[in-house]
């Protein structure tokens, strides 16, 4: 098949496009509009493949889209651009609007008009997969049932609320149009290529260089962290066998508070890579004021595609952590070029697998 994954470029897309690279004989076409979160530098040791393909585009501009369809004749859209970050969505939401609703608008758009066109054959084998995330649910307190596929939507910022909208526009083009959406509803991503600006990689950047590490509130906001590249699995998993017009809740099974995620990650820079101005790392810790409407806990119930795809995540939070620290201390040239900002000047042209745009 060729695959074409929108927001390739970024942390959880990238990850995907590897795994589809490296453990499936797919093409992969890679849409990622390259804002400040996507970095071609995250695919660099795949991008020469003769079975992958980068275009430059938004999800929001209609005429590109559909000449990369045309270009390319997917046989799935994969749907993972979006922006994600909670506190630039407090600061700036209208980028949110703009990408999560509108961008999600005009790629079903084109996507429907698309997969009509399609021989008969092709178009009812034609999937739209949209990656959503565990936030639109709301909040739960201490002793909830997690989330699950139909828990109500009360989502508390402005992305969140931008995601819930990209959800049920998803949802309604399929029992509209008849379009073949598939959506997944994530918990918290962590592990290779995440932008440093979200909290595990904040963590051990800050602890590398033995800065203070800003921990929001007291630290008893509690997540649930999914290893990325289990996450890439689920994903492959619902796209080729999910049922069609459903939803899957994809977790880690691994909930914990933001202050003991952030002391395991101390303890692990203890031991990889000792402290030379303080005693340990944890003694860097700082509570920092609160961010408005913050969640106080999120959590996801793994039944149904457990009991439908059989699928599990493979990494728990030991090993997963583990390998995501080594992965940041192995890494430093990616993650300075991000600090510094000059992985945003090695844009087109800079690396192989691209063709013009």
């Amino acid at each position: 098949m060729t695959l074409l994954v929108t927001g390739g470029a970024g942390f959880i897309g990238s990850n995907l496009v590897r795994y589809l690279l490296t453990r499936t004989p797919h093409h992969v076409v890679n849409l990622d509009k390259l804002t400040y979160a996507g970095n071609l530098a995250s695919l660099a040791d795949v991008a020469a493949s003769p079975r992958y393909a980068f275009h430059q585009g938004d999800i929001a501009d209609g005429a590109r889209v559909r000449e990369i369809l045309h270009q390319t004749r997917p046989d799935a859209i994969l749907h993972l651009a979006a922006e994600s970050h909670v506190d630039r969505s407090i600061d700036g939401p209208a980028e949110f609007i703009h990408t999560n609703v509108l961008g999600t608008f005009t790629l079903l758009q084109c996507a429907r008009a698309y997969w009509q066109e399609l021989p008969t054959e092709r178009r009812a084998a034609f999937r739209f997969l949209h990656v959503s995330t565990d936030e639109v649910f709301g909040s739960l307190k201490p002793d909830d049932p997690p989330f699950c596929e139909t828990t109500p939507y009360d989502p508390h910022s402005p992305y969140s609320a931008s995601k819930a909208a990209s959800d049920h526009l998803a949802r309604a083009w399929h029992h509209t149009y008849g379009l073949p959406v598939l959506v997944t509803n994530c918990s918290n991503n962590y592990g290779p290529f995440q932008f440093p600006e979200k909290l595990i990689p904040v963590v051990i950047l800050k602890a590398l260089r033995e800065e203070p590490i800003p921990v929001y509130g007291r630290g008893e906001n509690i997540r649930d962290w999914l290893y990325v590249e289990d996450h890439a699995d689920a994903l492959y998993q619902v796209l080729t066998r999910g049922r069609v017009g459903q939803t899957y809740a994809i977790g880690g099974s691994n909930e914990r508070r933001n202050l003991d995620l952030v002391q395991d990650i101390c303890d692990l820079m203890d031991e990889l890579r000792p402290p030379a101005k303080v005693r340990r790392h944890r003694d860097l810790i700082t509570f920092v004021a609160d961010r408005p409407g913050h969640d106080f806990r999120y959590a996801m119930d793994t039944a149904k595609i457990r009991r439908e795809l059989g699928w599990q995540p493979s990494e728990d939070r030991h090993s997963g952590l583990r390998k995501t620290v080594q992965w940041y201390l192995a890494n430093q040239p990616w993650w300075s070029a991000i600090l510094s900002g000059a992985y945003r000047l090695e844009r087109l042209g800079t690396l192989p697998g691209q063709p013009s745009a």
